[in-house]
């Protein structure tokens, strides 16, 4: 994607332009109020920075799934207005992103005045990537600046189709997420180890593929690791699996030893009859899973075993659960890892890079967020970046300028 050639609007004179923003405003809204403005929060330096150097800013977002029309449920505005109480300044709310009222809106802007447009996808031209409402889009602006690397595996008008018309820059969280995912994935400290867990290997069969490329070690945890027990002839009971990916995990272990990157799986394991918070439960030996249990999470062994892997390591990636952590208790596997390699992050041991949704909630739950190396905001967006895809939003701005 020729991620040298990504240019910062840090380095831009913005004084009286008007500054397209492409954010991600996406965030969980009930009864008209934020539940979690974390990216609303992340958005706050790069957006008052600009603000400071005397732009006009415009920021454009999605929000929901409206289906190219309008829907008052799906609307901005009570994001525009959480999002101008945590900036600390007033923050004009314009009900259409193109066309007169939301020219007319942006003109009247001063410099260092700012707004936000409604949501993009009331219009069917956002997803399609339409070319005539990129052209309307870029209207509002002098320069567009993405700052939205969870959007950027999205082809559309406000990710890819704008940067056809405008100057485009990206912007300093879309640098964070990028420089952090180049950090453990092209040049890391080495050894390196990835952990991918989830429930299921058919979602993360190319990130697996991908990573063993990448890495020395290779933890898999969660429900995909039943699979990789299953394809080595083990009992597993009742637990979660797909047989039919038995083949194809042989082939992903079979190709890490081949590259010389070693598989983790766990050693022991903490079983149930039944998926409930506070159900009974017991730790068993991997290799002895009684027929009618489920495997719910990694046992003690299994844990300290990652750990000691993770002592050896400099850098770590980590994607996904090692058990069902949403069920007390049977995220203690994974809350405890977590906690060592925020740890060994804290000492100076370990660098460590986090993200997709679950990820970030069972970080979260285990009270270590903020002590990893970086967590990402992303999700879909990382996940593609882990399988080694092209992005279409970064290699747009990756492309070269108008």
């Amino acid at each position: 994607m020729h991620l040298d050639r990504l240019k910062p609007i840090a380095n831009v004179d913005v004084a009286n332009k008007r500054v397209l923003v492409r954010a991600d405003l996406n965030v969980p809204v009930k009864d008209g109020v934020v539940t979690d403005a974390t990216r609303l929060q992340r958005l706050l330096p790069g957006l008052r920075d600009l603000c400071e150097r005397g732009a006009r800013v415009v920021v454009i977002s999605h929000f929901g799934r409206p289906k190219g029309a309008p829907d008052p449920a799906l609307s901005l505005h009570p994001v525009a207005a959480k999002l101008g109480d945590l900036l600390g300044r007033p923050i004009g709310f314009v009900p259409d992103c193109v066309g007169p009222v939301a020219e007319s809106a942006v003109n009247a802007l001063g410099p260092g005045e700012i707004a936000v447009l409604e949501n993009l996808r009331f219009h069917k031209g956002e997803e399609k990537n339409d070319p005539d409402f990129a052209a309307k889009l870029a209207r509002l602006g002098d320069l567009y600046v993405d700052d939205a690397f969870s959007a950027a595996h999205r082809a559309h008008a406000s990710t890819e189709g704008i940067t056809h018309h405008l100057p485009s820059y990206a912007g300093p969280l879309m640098l964070e997420e990028i420089n952090a995912l180049r950090t453990v994935l092209e040049a890391p400290q080495r050894p390196t180890a990835a952990l991918v867990g989830g429930a299921k290997v058919s979602t993360k069969i190319p990130i697996l593929k991908h990573l063993m490329e990448k890495v020395d070690k290779l933890i898999i945890g969660g429900g995909m690791a039943n699979t990789f027990l299953l394809s080595h002839g083990v009992d597993i009971g009742k637990s979660l699996a797909e047989p039919d990916l038995v083949a194809s995990a042989r082939e992903i272990m079979t190709a890490a030893k081949h590259r010389g990157c070693a598989v983790v799986l766990p050693e022991d394991v903490v079983i149930a009859r039944g998926f409930r918070a506070g159900e009974a439960h017991a730790v068993v030996p991997a290799l002895a899973v009684p027929s009618d249990a489920m495997i719910l999470d990694v046992g003690p062994k299994s844990v300290a075993h990652m750990s000691d892997v993770l002592k050896e390591c400099r850098t770590l990636l980590w994607n996904g659960p090692l058990g069902a952590f949403e069920i007390p208790p049977f995220g203690e596997g994974t809350f405890a890892l977590a906690r060592e390699a925020a740890r060994l992050t804290k000492a100076g041991a370990l660098v460590t890079v986090a993200g997709g949704g679950d990820t970030v909630a069972a970080l979260n739950a285990a009270g270590v967020t903020g002590d990893f190396t970086y967590v990402s905001a992303a999700g879909g967006a990382f996940l593609e970046w882990l399988e080694g895809r092209e992005l279409p939003g970064v290699a747009a701005l990756a492309r070269g300028q108008t």
